[in-house]
């Protein structure tokens, strides 16, 4: 299927779950302060799906985990480890990120997944460039599911 890059908000997609542009899970979540798509999610989905994840323990660089959605509207938030310790993101970071969601989506049995352009917020990453560096995983990888990238846009 094509990849579908659209503008508005992860949360209003229309899909079966939503990728959450993490850290590594080593600063716990609750001393973070709610900002970009984990903090917009923290706001709608509730405390559930982070204290899921915090169960996890540290995640290695470009790696990704499956949580609910607790209010959201999906099947499942897939977390990727987008950013390092220095809250920046690299090549390898995001297309391993891109990587292992496509398979956590797919080991989860799911058709239909939305991704924020990873590594773009608080990983400092160019926007164009983190795109391309998706697009080129998502084109080659994707296979039989629908893919949206979404560029935040305000309604």
């Amino acid at each position: 299927m094509p990849v579908h890059i659209v503008e508005g908000d992860l949360l209003d997609q229309p899909v079966e779950a939503i990728v959450n542009a993490w850290n590594r899970n080593i600063i716990p979540w609750w001393l973070l302060l709610p900002q970009g798509v984990s903090g917009a999610i923290k706001r709608r989905a509730g405390l559930g799906p982070f204290r899921e994840l915090a169960r996890v323990g540290p995640m290695p660089l470009g790696t990704a985990v499956v949580t609910s959605a607790g209010r959201l509207p999906y099947k499942a938030i897939i977390h990727v480890a987008g950013i390092n310790m220095l809250w920046r993101a690299s090549q390898h970071s995001i297309q391993d990120s891109v990587r292992n969601a496509l398979a956590r989506a797919r080991e989860q049995g799911l058709r239909s997944l939305a991704f924020p352009l990873i590594g773009s917020g608080s990983g400092s990453f160019n926007e164009e460039r983190a795109l391309e560096l998706m697009r080129h995983v998502l084109d080659a990888e994707a296979g039989d599911l629908e893919v949206r990238v979404v560029r935040f846009r305000r309604g």
